[in-house]
């Protein structure tokens, strides 16, 4: 297995690969019970102690990202979709609908989001309520979904859904 240099390192110390162990010459990985799976419920977790201590995070992971700013909000972005959940408002953890197994994950998305001319907004999918965050951290933000469209094919990006019918992931053009 190769490791890149931006990876996690396989030590588990949670920093990337070329700032802790690439080049040491007694290289040895943790053990498989002191490294952590990587899911997404962890990663809510960790966006919502930042938002609670209203530190700045941004992380993306897949198709994900995941912000906390200083005010104490957190949000979990989808990018293929442009869909959004808060997950922390004001320095408070906000319970969300999820539902992760290995095989699927289920959000119950509460918002449409967009990042435009410096500001982050979202749309409610309950009443279309329009919403503009201030000082949100817009450039690291459009930053981390650049991120992620690089990764992945305009055409994958648009493809993927839930076919709503089956239960299942399907390509568009099925």
């Amino acid at each position: 297995m190769k490791i890149g240099r931006n990876d996690p390192c396989p030590c588990g110390s949670g920093i990337k690969y070329k700032k802790c162990c690439h080049g040491k010459a007694q290289f040895q990985p943790a053990p498989a019970e002191q490294q952590q799976a990587i899911t997404l419920s962890t990663e809510i977790e960790k966006v919502q102690a930042a938002a609670v201590a209203k530190e700045k995070y941004i992380k993306n992971l897949g198709v994900f990202v995941f912000f906390a700013t200083e005010q104490g909000d957190g949000w979990l972005l989808e990018i293929s979709e442009m869909d959004a959940v808060q997950v922390a408002t004001n320095g408070e953890k906000i319970d969300i609908d999820l539902d992760e197994n290995p095989e699927t994950i289920e959000i119950n998305w509460s918002h449409r989001f967009s990042v435009k001319n410096k500001q982050f907004t979202t749309v409610a999918y309950r009443d279309d309520a329009k919403q503009v965050w201030e000082n949100y951290p817009t450039h690291s933000i459009f930053a981390a979904i650049q991120r992620v469209r690089k990764k992945f094919p305009k055409e994958l990006l648009s493809s993927i859904h839930i076919d709503e019918d089956q239960g299942t992931i399907a390509q568009a053009a099925e």
